[in-house]
């Protein structure tokens, strides 16, 4: 049944992705302002489709450590492509910093730059650095809210990787202080896997690190705190982190 179900939201998934974006393929003439409410449109559908589909619902934790306008600097956990998406729907004004190669993908790549994601071409070493805080400072002067997943790619649940400087230097450029995040959505979503399994993913929004610390005090306290949260949120469960064959929907 699990496989059932999980065949039945990638080909929604998939299905209503690639129809959302040849849909709104026109809003490339138009203002930048009318592309994020089909992105959040289309991110609502995914919610949806996980919850009817896949039996999935989702918890969030600590709303009130979010802003209701304004910029903000959310370091949060990825498990999963849901992490991807989750924000588009929490934040009034998302801007994700995403691999660059993701603009590549045809149509999505387009309205992804048109709403004003932040791509980093993670092979260009200092320039990169120089671009992604040029471009996090301008988000951050527009009011909007920025997020970054540290440790720089979806880990399985209970992994652990260095976590990467970016967040560090953006925090230093913007001087804005730091939303870390912890989730369990690896274990319904995994970062490979074809079947989905029912059950609840919790977002936590944790309380924000403050404005002008050190960079070796931010990033060990960023560190602790979300994979500490993150191995709450799992607790005694059992994770599958066995990689199905069939193909997944691409994330940062």
């Amino acid at each position: 049944m699990i496989w059932l179900r999980s065949l039945l939201f990638n080909m929604a998934f998939f299905g209503i992705s690639a129809s959302i974006a040849v849909l709104a393929t026109p809003l490339l003439l138009a203002p930048s302002r009318w592309t994020m409410p089909v992105i959040r449109f289309w991110a609502w559908t995914v919610v949806q489709e996980l919850r009817f589909l896949c039996g999935i619902r989702l918890v969030v934790q600590g709303r009130e450590y979010l802003p209701q306008t304004g910029p903000a600097l959310i370091a949060a956990k990825h498990q999963s492509a849901f992490d991807t998406i989750i924000w588009l729907l929490l934040l009034p004004r998302c801007a994700y910093v995403l691999k660059r190669e993701l603009l590549r993908i045809p149509f999505y790549g387009f309205l992804v730059a048109k709403a004003g994601m932040i791509p980093v071409d993670r092979s260009a070493g200092g320039v990169a650095m120089r671009q992604l805080l040029k471009a996090g400072r301008a988000a951050a002067e527009a009011g909007r809210q920025l997020v970054i997943f540290p440790e720089g790619t979806r880990t399985a649940p209970r992994e652990k990787v260095p976590y990467q400087p970016g967040i560090a230097a953006l925090a230093g450029a913007t001087g804005l202080p730091v939303i870390p995040v912890a989730t369990d959505s690896g274990v319904h979503w995994g970062r490979r896997a074809f079947r989905k399994r029912p059950g609840t993913i919790t977002v936590s929004i944790l309380p924000p690190l403050p404005a002008g610390l050190p960079r070796a005090v931010l990033m060990q306290q960023l560190e602790t705190v979300i994979e500490r949260e993150s191995e709450r949120l799992i607790g005694g469960r059992l994770v599958d982190n066995s990689v199905d064959e069939c193909p997944q929907p691409a994330a940062p």
